[in-house]
């Protein structure tokens, strides 16, 4: 299956998903899939939440916590999901606030491994 075919699959198949993209730490997607326009930009969401996840993982990083898997972000109108892939890419999954967020951290689990070998 092709990145953007897994991307597309993880959407479709969570209730409230609204977008999902392969991003790299310097906030460059890679590939996305956006299912609904939204009155926000998805890009610049997920640009924003790089130079974060970047601040995180050197805090994990600093006080040697472990190698950082996933991150979560709910605001009152979202939810993101964020799984590292590799040291340089992580997925990213939009939802809306009352999506099934925990069925999008059981996709981005299950698929992270295949898109990171992908990846590769």
């Amino acid at each position: 299956m092709s990145l953007r075919d897994t991307l597309k699959s993880i959407v479709e198949n969570v209730d409230g998903g609204l977008a999902a993209m392969i991003m790299a730490y310097d906030g460059i997607p890679v590939d996305e899939v956006c299912l609904e326009q939204s009155e926000f930009d998805m890009q610049l969401l997920s640009v924003e939440y790089a130079t974060v996840l970047k601040e995180i993982r050197r805090t994990i990083e600093v006080i040697k916590a472990g190698e950082m898997e996933e991150v979560s972000i709910t605001t009152s109108r979202t939810c993101v999901a964020i799984r590292v892939l590799n040291d340089e890419l992580f997925v990213v999954l939009i939802m809306k606030r009352d999506g099934n967020f925990g069925k999008g951290r059981y996709l981005l689990r299950l698929h992270s491994f295949e898109m990171a070998q992908t990846l590769a």
